[in-house]
């Protein structure tokens, strides 16, 4: 391409380098980024392994999304892990944000059920409900969120409207492994990458993207509250170049 267009410079080559890039991630269409919210509630599904960032990631969006005016729920479903539900209560308490909890090692549906209807009967706009991240044991984690989204649809039949693999951008193949079996699990919408503050990280979008087909509709890029937003995929090619080309 570079040949026929004739280029000489380097801000030329760089540009036709993105496009490309570009071009190979939105498949000749541009990609649907956005996320799916509705007029009334907004169910928010979140799966990933433990570590890479998931409950940060819902305590960020939970801040981002309240200063945009919405009423903000959170459910903690990782029953399991009594951390999970303390650093998401914690995230509730800091960002003033109500959560939702069971009993110790409480059935996560059962958790998830009472998130949804506390949502429905507070006119919540956003409900996330983090979940727990036990690949090694892959038959109770799928049985487990098959049960969450059987529960989900009793209460909201078109429900989860986002279902959201979060993955730690530094991790490179191991992102794509993850993404693989994750997507066998349960069908994902969409993928936060977290911890992409380096500019050569998150290649590993566009091998998602071409062997998976999943969108990355957030991205995490820092340690404060509000290091989180929207992905758009022309920014994040240049980024991805900067200092490359």
């Amino acid at each position: 391409e570079a040949r026929l267009e004739n280029v000489k410079k380097t801000e030329d080559l760089q540009r036709l380098i993105i496009e490309k890039l570009v071009d190979i991630y939105e498949k000749d269409d541009v990609y649907k980024e956005q996320i799916n919210f509705q007029d009334g509630l907004t169910v928010m599904l979140f799966v990933g392994v433990n570590g890479v960032g998931k409950t940060t990631s819902i305590g960020k969006l939970a801040h981002k999304y309240k200063q945009e005016g919405k009423k903000v729920m959170l459910v903690a479903a990782d029953t399991f892990r009594a951390g999970a539900v303390a650093q998401l209560v914690e995230w509730g308490r800091r960002v003033d944000v109500p959560v939702v909890t069971g009993a110790e090692k409480a059935d996560p549906a059962s958790v998830v059920f009472d998130g949804m209807e506390k949502a429905l009967a507070e006119d919540v706009d956003v409900l996330m409900i983090d979940t727990a991240g036990r690949l090694q044991n892959k038959d109770n984690l799928m049985a487990e969120l098959e049960k969450i989204g059987r529960i989900i649809k009793r209460v909201v039949p078109e429900a989860p409207h986002e279902t959201l693999l979060a993955l730690d951008a530094s991790t490179g193949q191991n992102a794509l492994s993850q993404a693989k079996e994750f997507s066998k699990i349960t069908p994902l919408t969409g993928l936060v990458l977290t911890k992409l503050d380096g500019s050569a990280k998150g290649g590993v979008v566009l091998a998602i993207r071409q062997e998976l087909d999943i969108p990355v509709k957030l991205i995490g890029f820092g340690e404060k509250i509000d290091d989180i937003g929207e992905f758009h995929s022309e920014e994040f090619m240049q980024g991805l170049l900067t200092g490359l080309v």
